[in-house]
């Protein structure tokens, strides 16, 4: 294939379970023959949905993309808490869930509105001296860490069946949706972890514009660049 030179704008993929946001942005630059790729706001394996692929010229406004409010949809699972605070981690907990009344639950994800600390999981990428805090973990090693400035703009709760509860939440940069999950699940006493996650919107962006996992893997790589929204577009997109 060519190796193309000049590629300037922003992919919206709809990221597959399973996927790190790195394998989607090497299967990109693998089907385009494109190097100068990256992505807007990292998606752990476990999560679906929208991640933003910078190209070329629109790396230069990654930091500004990175910096929206996102919009997700999850599942949490009471009962359960995870080394990693989702599905993925090793089970560390598990306790009894009563009977929860509607307001008791109201309650706890109301006291997650708008700014507080969050503290970052340790199977996370923050780095410690340099090492990300996820290899310490394997190591069995746990370390402090900063707790981070965060704010919920909305949240609903979309349906709850113990011991699972849907929900959706609006939040900023930064922001880690197991370990918000992990919290309520400690303010209502029994724990919890994440069970399904999937980003729905990141800014101006949401999932009608993006392309499938499938789609990349299958498409010719015209196909995917049709897709490519232009750095004017994305202007226009953003009210910018």
């Amino acid at each position: 294939m060519r190796l193309i030179t000049e590629l300037d704008g922003v992919l919206l993929v709809d990221k597959a379970e399973g996927m790190t946001s790195h394998d989607v942005v090497a299967l990109v630059r693998r089907r385009l023959n494109f190097k100068k790729i990256g992505h807007c706001g990292t998606l752990d394996p476990l999560a679906t949905g929208l991640l933003i692929l910078v190209l070329g010229r629109g790396t230069k406004i990654q930091d500004l993309l990175m910096a929206e409010d996102k919009e997700y949809v999850g599942t949490l699972t009471l009962g359960v808490s995870t080394d990693s605070q989702d599905a993925d981690g090793e089970i560390v907990e598990t306790k009894p869930v009563p009977a929860l009344s509607r307001e008791q639950i109201d309650a706890a994800f109301a006291k997650f509105d708008g700014d507080f600390y969050q503290m970052p999981p340790m199977v996370s990428a923050i780095k410690k001296d340099g090492v990300a805090l996820y290899k310490l973990a394997r190591q069995g090693k746990t370390v402090e860490r900063e707790p981070r400035f965060v704010h919920v703009f909305a949240h609903e709760i979309k349906d709850v069946r113990l011991p699972e509860i849907q929900f959706r939440v609006v939040c900023s940069k930064g922001f880690y949706v197991r370990t918000y999950a992990h919290d309520i699940g400690t303010e209502l006493g029994c724990g919890a972890h994440l069970k399904e996650l999937r980003r729905t919107k990141s800014g101006r962006f949401d999932l009608s514009r993006a392309i499938t996992v499938d789609e990349l893997q299958t498409s010719e790589p015209l196909a995917i660049i049709e897709k490519i929204l232009t750095l004017p577009e994305v202007s226009r997109l953003r009210g910018a």
